[in-house]
């Protein structure tokens, strides 16, 4: 079959409120733009109707393709199903709650017809909860921007446009979602942003809390090590080994020249010393745990192509059609 022009992925993790309404709204928005779509659905292993309500639409709708996951795996996961079964040259994705119209679509496309590889969506005027989310979304954006170097005010939405070829490139895992944009970047893919709606969640209960927070955290630490060091931890590491070794290596070089003329004793400076001797042997273990992960990561490329995920049962029409024929 022809591959469309655009993929738009939505995971759905216990969304039987919104399915239906999100459905007609992107049907509406895509029929309107003349060109050939596919939506891929994700079910993250939903307990709810959520299954029975996507296998409804896969039915009626030969755009419609249903991933369902064996289990819950995670946002970042199920993006990372549908980014891997699409095949459009244009890859949307979106939340399934309705809290990103479908309307901002054609702004996308706009802005990739422009020359960009990327397109973000930046929720300009946030009208979320203040403590639980956009405090902590200010907080993280801010160290993002500084960590990456990229220029976009909202690294968390995940209402982003991709070009086929810059997102089949990554492997998602933990919550990097969010930060597929600083990972792309050291690539020299050409970033931009535009401001989206956003909109209050009508149905259904929120999947975030404070609880990510600390995953958030430390990926964004991943983010930078991924984007500075990933192919030279050596680099890394080393650096911290020598700076250890060095101040451990000054400590015991000025105790010995006390001690040989100077005429110190080595009983009053005895924890000075093992403090010296310490850090010699920890600069010494940060170089060979950086040679560890240079190995590391030479393997890491030649063979990364794990999963993050697990398929139970795919719906594709294009398959059902490929097999009649």
């Amino acid at each position: 079959m022809a591959e469309p022009e655009i993929s738009v992925v939505v995971p759905f993790y216990n969304e039987e409120e919104n399915i239906e309404e999100l459905y007609h709204r992107l049907k509406e928005v895509l029929d309107s733009l003349g060109r050939s779509y596919e939506l891929i659905f994700v079910d993250d292993g939903s307990l709810d109707r959520t299954p029975e309500i996507l296998e409804r639409l896969f039915e009626k709708d030969k755009k419609v393709k249903i991933i369902r996951l064996r289990r819950n795996f995670g946002q970042t996961a199920a993006l990372q199903a549908g980014f891997d079964y699409s095949r459009g040259k244009i890859i949307i994705s979106m939340d399934g709650d309705l809290q990103h119209d479908p309307a901002d679509i054609p702004a996308f496309l706009a802005r990739l017809e422009e020359g960009y590889d990327i397109v973000s969506g930046w929720r300009k005027r946030r009208v979320d909860n203040l403590i639980f989310r956009r405090l902590p979304s200010w907080v993280a954006n801010r160290i993002m921007r500084w960590l990456s170097g990229v220029p976009i005010h909202d690294f968390g939405t995940t209402f982003k446009a991709y070009r086929r070829e810059v997102i089949r490139g990554i492997q998602l895992y933990g919550e990097l979602h969010r930060f597929i944009p600083a990972l792309i970047s050291r690539s020299g893919f050409r970033i931009t942003e535009i401001p989206i709606r956003n909109i209050v969640r009508q149905k259904g209960k929120s999947k975030y809390g404070l609880g990510r927070v600390r995953r958030v955290f430390f990926d964004l630490i991943t983010v930078k090590f991924i984007i500075s060091f990933i192919d030279r931890p050596l680099q890394f590491f080393g650096l911290i080994g020598l700076i250890f070794a060095g101040v451990g290596f000054i400590i015991d070089l000025l105790i010995a020249i006390g001690f040989y003329f100077f005429g110190w004793s080595i009983r009053d400076n005895i924890g000075n010393l093992i403090l010296g001797s310490l850090l010699i042997i920890l600069g010494v273990q940060f170089v060979t745990t950086g040679l560890v992960a240079e190995i590391v990561s030479r393997i890491y490329f030649a063979t990364h192509r794990f999963k993050v995920y697990s398929v139970e049962r795919v719906s594709s029409h294009e398959t059902e059609e490929a097999q009649g024929s």
